[in-house]
């Protein structure tokens, strides 16, 4: 576990070595099926992965980069693309977006194991049925390092996530614990998943409540609690800035006042929550068929 946070040269070497993600998956699966997911093993060995899955996208080795990739590429030049600046370029951009990752390995080795949705639905499993707050912590983030990025793969594991593994539920939990690390990895995980412009209807129907629920009435006293309101409030950004019907979603929620006391703090410790309550508004402010709403 600690060798595995020991950088990019590190995670290379134990990402080669031959057998030990295989081993730290089939132990997490058999603790899992002994119904036994608090055990500080099983802690260890999804922090390991948690740390091996980090900048993933970006140091996989390049014959699987090249795979995924080139798979993709073909998928997207069936679709007539126009030129870089054609009038569909953006829908195009969004269908490039969603495209799934080449069929999964129904046995996959080593790396191939990282991504693969046999390890994510592990990793929701563990959200769901562990007490262990680093267990917890360590499965979201591992999630957190899939979902970032703008590549096939983060993509493609959020649609995992929401739509295949159905998710959401197990992650909409985690809001509302009191630790707050937990909280704030959960919401940094919700906040990828949004990006995902075919997922934002699924999320805001699921947990959009639940967001607003959990933000404070005003600018929050910490650090971690004001990284976890910014995070909120651009993820209630991502869900609302294309959907009026999302915007009324987060109304009728009472989430105004919230957003706009957030917005309001005048201290420099905290501009970060302020900052992305006024970047919320702004967008929320671009509805305007809702403008009788707000002022009501």
């Amino acid at each position: 576990r600690n060798m595995s946070s020991a950088g990019p040269e590190g995670r290379k070497k134990m990402r080669e070595c031959e057998g030990l993600i295989d081993s730290l998956v089939y132990y997490i699966q058999g603790a899992i099926a002994d119904h036994e997911p608090n055990d500080k093993a099983t802690e260890n060995c999804v922090c390991i992965l948690h740390n091996l899955s980090y900048q993933l996208e970006i140091e996989l080795p390049e014959s699987y980069a090249q795979s995924i990739y080139m798979q993709r590429r073909n998928i997207s030049s069936n679709d007539k693309t126009p030129g870089c600046f054609g009038t569909r370029s953006r829908k195009v951009k969004e269908k490039q977006q969603d495209t799934p990752l080449p069929e999964e390995k129904s046995n996959p080795k080593g790396v191939e194991s990282l991504w693969h949705s046999t390890l994510i639905r592990i990793y929701l499993s563990l959200i769901a049925k562990s007490t262990r707050n680093y267990t917890q912590e360590a499965s979201l983030g591992a999630l957190q390092n899939l979902t970032a990025g703008t590549g096939p793969m983060p993509f493609a594991v959020a649609r995992t996530v929401v739509q295949k593994a159905n998710g959401l539920p197990s992650i909409r939990a985690m809001l509302h614990v009191s630790h707050p690390t937990v909280k704030k990895t959960a919401v940094s995980l919700l906040r990828n998943l949004s990006r995902n412009t075919s997922l934002q209807s699924d999320i805001a129907r699921e947990v959009l409540p639940d967001l607003v629920s959990v933000l404070p009435e005003c600018a929050p006293g910490s650090d971690i609690a004001c990284e976890t309101t910014a995070s909120i409030c651009y993820t209630l950004f991502n869900l609302t800035q294309s959907s009026s019907h999302n915007a009324r979603l987060l109304l009728s929620a009472h989430g105004l006042p919230k957003v706009i006391a957030i917005s309001m703090n005048d201290s420099n410790m905290f501009s970060k929550a302020s900052r992305a309550a006024s970047v919320l508004l702004y967008s929320l402010w671009s509805h305007t068929d809702l403008h009788s709403a707000y002022k009501k």
